[in-house]
């Protein structure tokens, strides 16, 4: 248990790295100012941070950049408190990894999320307006590169999840490349979501073609959905596309008969800081609900409200915690 807490507190406090070398000055505020909340929350964020300052003292010995721009890195090493313990050898390996993406040291192993055309913060939608007049909404934590030539554009989902509305170009067809799959589009509205392991299509209207290398492309119409892998498209179900749209406009999640867990996945993407729970011990409880991902706290009260055997400690904003100690007692009592 202890080597999975740490490897998350890597993650996590890489994040906060890179996020403290956001362009927007008030970006970087905020930044700083979760960045402090999270090392209080837990002792053991601390000193991952403290690791984090002397991984990257060790990297800007062997390698500081000609010319370049330290002020990512200062911002990050100024917001770590020095501490003594160390991590374990594979949380501080993984961290370094991540950690190079906030400096300007190592430019050219910064990840595609900070490269992208076009990016949305975690719990902040974002609307742009396409050069051909095409509109790209952008979920929380969401981001995209955009290429467009005189005969073809392309959207490339780096990560999370868009809505597309297509202007109408007869010659140049447009497409949604998610790495798993290639989406052209025949009609005008769908929405597009990048997982680890697969890519969910919504369409709204008319349809598109979605395809994967060495296989057959597939029509998915206004109406369906589609889970898309790397070997195939999978079987369409049906889905409102009203309620579909209605939910990204109020940015709202519409779940029915979903394992909790999976709700709190999707939270989890909305918020800054951690969610945990114990999968296993939730695993027995199904949420049919809608809940508001603007506003998470509410979200996770509204959930307390409906399931009163769960249990919500918010340590701090940036540290919930989620378990359901009445089911475990009652799971206990029948062995």
């Amino acid at each position: 248990m202890m080597r999975a807490r740490t490897e998350i507190a890597a993650e996590q406090a890489a994040h906060w790295v890179v996020q403290l070398s956001a362009d927007d000055p008030a970006e970087r505020e905020r930044a700083r100012a979760g960045y402090a909340a999270w090392k209080a929350a837990d002792p053991l964020h601390a000193t991952t941070a403290a690791d984090m300052e002397i991984l990257l003292a060790q990297l800007s010995a062997v390698r500081a950049p000609a010319g370049g721009d330290h002020r990512p890195a200062r911002a990050a090493l100024a917001a770590i408190a020095p501490r003594r313990q160390r991590l374990r050898q594979l949380a501080a390996a993984s961290a370094v990894a991540v950690l190079v993406i906030g400096s300007a040291m190592l430019a050219s192993e910064r990840p595609a999320y900070l490269l992208a055309d076009l990016r949305s913060p975690t719990g902040q939608w974002r609307t742009h307006t396409l050069a051909d007049g095409s509109r790209l909404t952008l979920g929380s934590d969401s981001a995209v590169n955009v290429h467009f030539s005189a005969g073809e554009r392309h959207v490339e989902l780096v990560r999370g999840d868009i809505l597309v509305d297509v202007a109408k170009d007869a010659q140049r067809p447009f497409f949604v490349d998610s790495g798993q799959a290639a989406i052209r589009a025949l009609g005008t509205r769908f929405t597009v979501r990048r997982d680890d392991d697969a890519t969910i299509l919504s369409m709204l209207e008319s349809k598109v073609s979605a395809q994967v290398p060495q296989h057959p492309a597939s029509i998915v119409q206004a109406g369906q959905r589609a889970r898309i892998t790397r070997d195939g498209v999978g079987p369409l179900t049906a889905i409102d596309a009203a309620s579909v749209q209605e939910a990204w406009r109020a940015h709202q999640l519409v779940v029915d008969d979903q394992p909790l867990a999976e709700v709190l996945d999707e939270l989890a993407r909305h918020r800054p800081g951690q969610l945990h729970y114990d999968r296993a011990q939730i695993a027995g409880i199904r949420v049919a609900a809608v809940l508001p991902l603007d506003d998470t706290d509410k979200a996770l009260q509204l959930l307390i409200d409906n399931f009163p055997q769960l249990r919500i400690r918010m340590l701090t904003r940036y540290l919930v915690m989620v378990d359901a100690p009445a089911s475990a007692l009652a799971k206990n009592k029948q062995k």
